[in-house]
């Protein structure tokens, strides 16, 4: 675990400001504005009201730390300064003992980890929005899909991945989503376990085979023309170099709910460089890591702070093609796992890129500057000036005139209704704003204890390796058969030549019997159909709780 070149400062896992209604310098709405941020409970800051153009340092705008469970959206256009403001909500959910998780697409989150460099750029900042800045870094462990790139080794067996969100990785349509749910069906009933893709493809292979097709024939079977569109989907998807993401040891989501031993949330950073070229995995792989979090944590409610936040940046890559059913699910997904303590924010560039029954359940939300050159940037903006509460800023006139490191925000209150909406600048964060050196990113990785249990890729017996088993045996069982033909044969010719005497005639079973009756073929059938027995049970995204 990478923790901070510089220790924390004392209580610094309790950095949460407290502070009722205060004066402030602004009159007239910014007043009203200010006043609407002035809450009595433990908040996150954010930065200073911004109204008419003046910076109102004593007007801060906040974000109460019990609401961040009801989920939020980060917005704005390319380089506005969303990164940096995961970064800022990330710092202080850390120092007041919450669990961050956060997708590091470009790779300069990393910095978290290390105290931040002062200068003139950033004491400035911080006199203009009345922040005490100091420098601190803050506990993280760093990860990386499948050991692709820098960080612990993130892998999901395909049999926890499920159906659903591995036919959004494939990009298959309906009839063939459906057609490999039947393939997991089968898997999961008798005892094939899917641990990477190489199980599959056999599991798949063995079912349009004529020794197993028959084996779907009463739930509608799968045609050889769907098996072959998703045996080179597996097939495409391996040459991408996507194979290693599938196997063991299968990454448990609970490490992400660690605190370090001084109390603060520990910063899970999921490297994505080395991957920022297959959109459509690491997003999907996002959402299975959410559902596996969904599966597993229990009812807790409404708490004084969240048992983790969970930041889904590029989020509408997820969004990008889904089905209604994989959007159905999503929807369902957020709607519960506010009560298990779990908050979510999206992380995208516009609001419309966010299903409108999504965006629904976003109660907090920092939209950056959007830029309006286009016709269709026009429209996108006036969409999404209509998802915030009705505010006395021109608000198509702000977004667009917003700096970077400023935004317009509207947050739950302790009542949980809207906040004014408040044209914000934003605090600088504390931590390095850049990525930190590679050599002391792989110090960081190799020194967690997390580094041991997850590095080494284990290759365990699962479906191909029964599965390739039984083929051999069969074919075993088939040589002894056609052995056994031939010394038959060979025992009538001598018969008919009169050198032995007639023996009597039995029928001969066909070649299939011989096969299925051997020994071999039902010991190992007996020994699929019985490993788990009975078949693994599958929630909203077909993925399947682990047995831990």
């Amino acid at each position: 675990m990478s923790v901070s070149e510089q220790p924390p400062t004392a209580g610094a896992a309790q950095q949460t400001t407290v502070a009722p209604a205060q004066e402030t310098g602004a009159t007239g709405p910014a007043a009203e504005i200010a006043a609407g941020y002035a809450f009595d409970g433990a908040a996150l800051e954010l930065g200073a009201l911004l109204w008419d153009g003046v910076c109102h340092p004593d007007a801060r705008i906040r974000i109460p730390l019990p609401v961040l469970n009801r989920h939020g959206l980060v917005a704005g256009a390319t380089g506005t300064g969303k990164t940096k403001t995961l970064q800022l909500i990330a710092e202080q959910l850390s120092a007041n003992g919450v669990p961050v998780f956060l997708a590091d697409i470009k790779g300069d989150v990393s910095g978290i980890s290390t105290p931040g460099q002062d200068g003139e750029r950033v004491r400035e900042r911080a006199g203009q929005v009345g922040q005490e800045w100091q420098a601190r870094g803050f506990p993280c462990e760093f990860y990386g899909l499948g050991g692709t790139g820098p960080g612990i080794p993130v892998r999901a067996t395909v049999t926890s991945f499920g159906p659903v969100l591995l036919s959004k990785v494939l990009q298959l349509n309906q009839t063939q989503e459906q057609s490999l749910g039947l393939i997991f069906h089968y898997a999961d009933a008798k005892g094939l376990e899917l641990i990477d893709l190489k199980d599959l493809r056999a599991v798949v292979a063995f079912l349009v085979s004529d020794t197993g097709k028959a084996e779907l024939k009463g739930i509608g079977g799968l045609s050889t023309v769907t098996a072959g569109v998703i045996l080179r989907s597996i097939t495409a998807f391996e040459q991408q170099g996507a194979g290693d993401f599938f196997g063991e040891p299968e990454f448990d989501t609970d490490e992400l709910l660690r605190t370090a031993a001084d109390g603060r949330g520990i910063v899970s950073v999921l490297e994505l460089p080395a991957v920022q070229d297959k959109p459509q995995l690491f997003s999907t792989f996002l959402m299975w890591m959410l559902a596996d979090l969904f599966h597993d944590l229990p009812e807790v409610g409404d708490l004084e702070k969240p048992k983790l936040v969970f930041f889904f940046d590029e989020a509408h890559l997820l969004f990008s093609g889904a089905s209604k059913a994989f959007l159905e699910s999503i929807t369902q997904t957020v709607r519960l796992i506010r009560s298990k303590g779990v908050g979510v924010f999206f992380v995208t560039q516009t609001p419309k890129d966010v299903p409108s029954d999504v965006l629904a359940q976003l109660g907090n939300r920092v939209q950056h500057a959007l830029r309006a050159f286009t016709p269709d940037d026009a429209k996108a903006l006036k969409a999404t000036v209509r998802t915030f509460p009705n505010s006395p800023y021109d608000l198509e006139e702000v977004l667009t005139g917003l700096g970077t490191g400023e935004a317009v925000i509207t947050v739950l209150s302790e009542r949980g209704a809207p906040t004014p909406v408040a044209a914000t600048r934003l605090r600088a964060p504390e931590s390095l704003m850049g990525p930190v050196e590679a050599a002391a990113l792989d110090a960081a990785v190799k020194g967690s204890p997390l580094y041991g249990r997850y590095a080494q890729a284990v290759d365990r017996e699962s479906a191909y390796e029964k599965l390739t088993a039984e083929q051999r045996a069969a074919e075993a069982a088939a040589l002894d058969a056609a052995a056994a033909k031939e010394a038959e044969k060979a025992a009538e010719e001598a018969e008919k030549a009169g050198t032995r005497a007639p023996r009597e005639k039995k029928e001969e079973p066909s070649l299939a019997e011989q096969v299925v009756g051997s020994g071999m073929f039902k010991s190992l059938a007996r020994s699929i159909g019985t490993q788990l027995g009975r078949e693994i049970t599958r929630s909203l995204f077909g993925t399947a709780r682990r047995r831990r």
